[in-house]
């Protein structure tokens, strides 16, 4: 069936065109044992462990065994420099789940084609209505999402992209003034609709003990969700049908962390102390089951 690629990037979507150089750190060389030190000053009050990695530190995630990793990352935007938070999970933390996840949901939007023949008013209501979520993000970002997709697929991950019900774009268009609640609402709907099919594929494989991996923003995987966003959110649905085990797993850029009101209301913002980072990588404990990730400070002079 004919597909257009219609990339609607949400509060959480990003792409790359051309494929990322992957690390090729074996998994075995990674150490998950005991952090470098708990609760240092980097950390502040909020439960932290540090690592000399963030292969270390994502290897102590993991040990929690999820049958969903919910990823989620604050897009770059617009004047950031330096790799988005995308492209580093492709290049450093996607060969670790080589072997451990059976699959990649993507939150990357794939219209159906048939959607756009028979209902193009509905298709460019969405379009239009994308364009308020992404006008600050960096451009870069939609291409980092297909470089995530295609590194899944490298590494012997079954990817997936959303393709919502051709309905769905209608819903849009009469939300009127909404649509952007509307389209929120509608992702996280639909990454919980292909996660549970992944799962439900793994249990009649035999496979139950692999992972099924959610990657979009950070916001859709909140497993407790601010209040007025629980529809925005896949997180509560997911952990009531993986029976717990669930990890909320938020990716953070050092340098790309903005003084705003969003960040402002993340519960690490407050305990972050990146003078006292150093060159580690940080774990943050929010709540049993969901961490921030704190990826060590970019060198100076790389690209």
């Amino acid at each position: 069936m004919l597909r257009v690629w219609a990339f609607v990037a949400t509060a959480s979507t990003g792409f790359v065109l051309a494929a990322s150089a992957c690390s090729e750190k074996p998994r075995d060389a990674i150490d998950a044992r005991a952090p470098v030190a708990p609760n240092d000053p980097a950390c502040g009050e909020l439960p932290c462990e540090t690592f000399p990695s963030v292969e270390a530190a994502f290897a102590r995630v993991l040990a929690d065994s999820p049958r969903v990793l919910a990823v989620g990352e604050s897009h770059a935007w617009e004047g950031d420099t330096g790799k988005s938070p995308t492209k580093r999970f492709v290049e450093t933390l996607l060969p670790l789940l080589e072997g451990r996840a059976r699959g990649l949901v993507v939150e990357l939007w794939v219209a159906d084609g048939t959607c756009k023949v028979h209902a193009p008013r509905e298709v460019a209501a969405v379009a239009s209505a994308q364009r308020e979520i992404t006008r600050r993000q960096a451009p870069r970002n939609q291409s980092d999402f297909l470089a995530l997709y295609e590194g899944a697929r490298r590494h012997g991950l079954r990817a997936k992209l959303l393709v919502p019900p051709c309905e769905t774009y209608a819903s849009i268009l009469d939300a009127g003034p909404r649509d952007v609640d509307t389209m929120l609402t509608m992702v996280a709907d639909v990454t919980a609709r292909d996660v549970t099919a992944m799962l439900a594929e793994a249990d009649d494989a035999g496979a139950g003990a692999q992972t099924v991996v959610a990657y979009g923003g950070a916001m859709h995987n909140d497993l407790a969700p601010r209040p007025g966003h629980a529809r925005w959110s896949f997180g509560p649905r997911l952990a009531k049908a993986t029976a717990g085990r669930y990890v909320e797993l938020d990716l953070v850029i050092p340098e790309n962390v903005h003084d705003t009101e969003a960040t402002r209301a993340q519960p690490w913002y407050s305990h972050f102390h990146r003078e006292a980072q150093g060159a580690r990588a940080i774990l943050f404990r929010v709540r049993p089951g969901s961490y921030a990730l704190v990826f060590p400070p970019a060198v100076a002079g790389a690209p």
